[in-house]
């Protein structure tokens, strides 16, 4: 017999089926219950679209009565795109609900279960809850922090290097770690690199997968508007290819701008920081309220990952390690000037470790 945890699992499963489609509204899944048969499912497809108690319930018929609905996020209690799903949950003849957390969205948090409750509805909320924070990790920070959940991926030796002293870093991983990349940069909202390796590499920084629709917004820091109208992300083919671009400086440069504006990006002047950079909360707060970013991809070189850890604005590294020896002339992967003695390194916990072909991809948490 399948326990809580283990509809509630499946229901995770489900959600996460929404990894790249749902964005900005959280990954949620549901799955009904009766007499201990699953009766109905379903998962968050798409923005705008239906949510998951709504698949469910449809599947499931007249068996939602006195059924046990498991749901990784409390049902919705307000009108947007759709109508409140805990009425419909309501309505359905639900005899209790499982949530694994509470809807961190203040137009929710907490009115769902009340609502239930007040309908004389069973609810536990808790269950598999680590797992269903951490899939919608970004929604949450959005939501909380006003900023993005922002991870750095990179690739690099064994000895800790990214590229050769030159720049040269095609190619470190093998080819199943790049194919990851194109998974991993689908499931973000936004792409973010610096300047430096937007002039040195020219890449497109786009999602090159078949089935994928939504393209991630480019984000390139730029403090002194350097970007040549020239660069691949702002060719037509990218264009038609890649998503669009914002260009975050904090100079202000009339033709320049309306140059890099005529190629379809968009400039945005912000203040500087202290060295005279783009201040990186305030890029991070823009991205959450203005553009709705829920999750941001970094890549980018060991200038703009150090001055982003340094500003305590990474959540989780993504590294993918591969089986080689660049030596000590190579990059590193991060400047950080600042640590001096063993006691002010920074700690990581780290969540999982997979082979990818003959790489090893860490996910490593920030405390």
């Amino acid at each position: 017999m399948m326990s809580d945890s283990d509809y509630m699992q499946y229901a995770l499963d489900l959600a996460a089926r929404g990894l790249y489609s749902t964005t900005p509204n959280p990954r949620v899944g549901c799955v009904i219950v009766n007499d201990h048969q699953i009766v109905g499912i379903g998962w968050h497809q798409i923005s705008g679209g239906p949510h998951a108690e709504v698949f469910a319930i449809e599947q499931a018929g007249e068996k939602t009565r006195g059924a046990t609905f498991y749901v990784t996020l409390e049902p919705c209690a307000h009108f947007g795109a759709t109508p409140p799903c805990v009425d419909a949950v309501i309505a359905a003849g639900a005899k209790r609900v499982v949530i694994a957390m509470d809807d961190p969205n203040p137009l929710v948090c907490g009115k769902g279960i009340a609502k239930l409750q007040a309908a004389g509805i069973q609810t536990d909320v808790g269950i598999c809850e680590t797992e269903a924070r951490y899939l919608n990790r970004g929604f949450i920070s959005r939501m909380t922090r006003d900023r993005p959940w922002v991870c750095v991926k990179s690739g690099m030796s064994l000895d800790g290097r990214t590229a050769m002293a030159n720049g040269e870093s095609q190619w470190i991983t093998g080819p199943s770690a790049r194919d990851d990349v194109q998974s991993l940069r689908a499931s973000h909202c936004a792409i973010l690199s610096g300047i430096g390796t937007v002039l040195s590499d020219d890449p497109l920084l786009n999602v090159r997968l078949a089935q994928i629709q939504r393209q991630p917004l480019r984000v390139i820091v730029d403090s002194q508007l350097r970007l040549l109208s020239e660069a691949k992300l702002l060719s037509q083919d990218a264009s038609q290819q890649g998503g669009k671009v914002l260009i975050a400086t904090c100079v202000e440069q009339a033709d320049k701008q309306k140059a890099l504006e005529k190629k379809g990006a968009s400039v945005v002047v912000l203040p500087p920081d202290q060295n005279n950079q783009v201040d990186l909360w305030v890029l991070m707060e823009l991205l959450a309220k203005k553009y709705t970013i829920n999750n941001v991809l970094v890549e980018a070189g060991a200038t703009l990952i150090g001055a982003l850890t340094q500003a305590n604005l990474v959540d989780e590294y993504i590294i993918y390690l591969a089986p080689k020896l660049l030596g000590d002339n190579a990059r590193g992967l991060l400047h950080l000037p600042k640590i001096q003695h063993l006691k002010e390194a920074i700690g990581l916990t780290i969540k999982d470790v997979k082979m990818i072909g003959q790489d090893l991809r860490i996910t490593a948490l920030c405390l």
